[in-house]
């Protein structure tokens, strides 16, 4: 237990803060900022096991959350039978020549010595697909396309329950890490790092275009949830009898019976808000734990051993037999498609797909510097990164206002300094977050939970 003290003391300041912001703000705001948290916590694994594991550098979680988004809208809404009807045999003639196209190139290149015959050869195959996919296509998308735009103008999804989507975003994003990992994990880390990025950009790009699959920028909204909605709860006898007697107090105090209904009405509304997100915590929060024991376990077994060695240093891992290339990826399918899990959880949590909302300064280098605060190679320590940095970036201007208010406590409100600094707030935030990390790169390089390294 000794050991896990600095665990225990981290948290449970981290969990004091949200709870100070439920006590002098408001319960929906803290519960909100904890499920984000646990989201955020999800994605920073994936990214953990992938550099801290490994040392692969994988700027692309924009893109593997997006999928993970996607694969939500896919599985969870109904199929629109008036586009499929439209547009669908077109689509689904295309798919078949995608897959026709793959296994043509994967037989020559299995059955075919290395030549420029062959290259030329898969070359042609290619660009001969491409041109034959367009024009299969295109017809059937405008028609899709033009099926009720204003509401519809897509194909819909399967209309299954939506957490069947946290499974299928997973594969998704595992699929396109697999693909990436084959063309791009021989690069040097920085070339690496850069591919990534860009893969993700255009997985992006198709999903905010491509309005026959996802409805591009026009959203999709009103997905199915996991959890009761606010409205059937504020009906619901049993919900207001509960709310009711848990404010009885409150209550009491208040002779009017307008009144008294009035705050009722209020505190349920309020109520049902609260036990949705409630709802949403339990759920993320078995996610969170069941992704911690496996990476747990992972990272102390001797797979885990393995791949630190190969991290620290790789010509001896590979002097030693070890299938360097088979690792990399390995361990790059699964740090993605954890962070595909994260994109389907983000959207469930929502009800809503966004895909110009997905933002490299959201979804990947915000989710890094969680990684380096909360500490690299450390499951614990990426958690708690996760929740550390959103709790910062939601709550910074907040902290920025108290601050300014404490600081300039004896100026007047026309002070000139005093507007500008009030005005200035939206960017405290970035400020804040700056001097935060500076401040642990100084005295806590290794992040607020380092590596340890248990030896057996």
């Amino acid at each position: 237990m000794k050991k896990y003290l600095d665990v225990v003391l981290a948290y449970s300041i981290m969990m004091g803060l949200i709870i100070l912001v439920g006590i002098f703000q408001s319960w929906n705001m803290a519960l909100s900022i904890f499920n984000m948290c646990l989201i955020s916590a999800v994605m920073t694994m994936g990214a953990n096991i992938q550099w801290g594991y490994a040392g692969l550098i994988n700027f692309g979680i924009m893109g593997y959350t997006a999928l993970g988004g996607l694969a939500a809208i896919l599985i969870s809404v109904d199929p629109v039978q008036e586009a499929w009807r439209a547009g669908g045999l077109d689509i689904l003639m295309s798919l078949g020549l995608i897959v026709l196209m793959i296994v043509t190139i994967r037989f020559i290149l299995k059955n075919f010595n290395k030549s420029k015959f062959r290259t030329y050869g898969i070359a042609g195959i290619i660009i001969l697909g491409i041109i034959i996919i367009k024009i299969t296509t295109e017809p059937g998308i405008k028609a899709i396309e033009s099926v009720d735009p204003a509401t519809k103008g897509f194909l819909g999804g399967l209309g299954l329950p939506i957490i069947f989507s946290w499974i299928v975003g997973a594969f998704f994003a595992g699929g396109l890490a697999f693909i990436v990992g084959k063309v791009a994990l021989g690069l040097r880390a920085d070339y690496l790092a850069i591919a990534t990025l860009l893969i993700s950009e255009i997985v992006v790009a198709i999903i905010k275009h491509e309005d026959w699959l996802t409805r591009g920028v026009k959203n999709v909204i009103g997905l199915k949830r996991t959890a009761p909605y606010e409205v059937d709860l504020q009906e619901t006898e049993w919900f207001i009898n509960l709310v009711e007697k848990f404010n009885s107090g409150k209550l009491n105090l208040i002779s009017n019976i307008t009144d008294k209904q009035n705050v009722l009405n209020q505190l349920v509304v309020e109520g049902s808000s609260v036990l949705v997100k409630l709802c949403y915590s339990g759920l993320f929060l078995i996610v969170v734990i069941v992704l911690l024991i496996l990476t747990q376990k992972a990272l102390y077994s001797p797979w885990g051993r393995m791949m630190r060695a190969i991290r620290d240093n790789e010509e001896a891992a590979n002097a030693m037999g070890k299938n360097i290339i088979k690792q990399h990826l390995l361990i790059f399918v699964l740090g993605s498609a954890i962070v595909g899990i994260a994109g389907a959880m983000l959207v469930t949590q929502d009800g809503l797909f966004a895909p110009g909302s997905y933002r490299p300064m959201r979804y990947t280098f915000l989710i890094w510097v969680m990684v380096i605060v909360g500490g690299s190679g450390n499951n614990f320590g990426a958690i708690l990164g996760g929740f550390a940095v959103w709790f910062l970036w939601i709550e910074a201007a907040d902290i920025a206002l108290f601050l300014i208010n404490l600081f300039t406590a004896n100026m007047a409100d026309t002070h000139a300094l005093k507007i500008h600094l009030i005005e200035s707030i939206p960017y405290f935030r970035y400020l804040m977050m700056g001097l935060g990390l500076l401040l642990i790169m100084r005295y806590r390089p290794k992040g607020i939970l380092p590596e340890k390294i248990q030896v057996k």
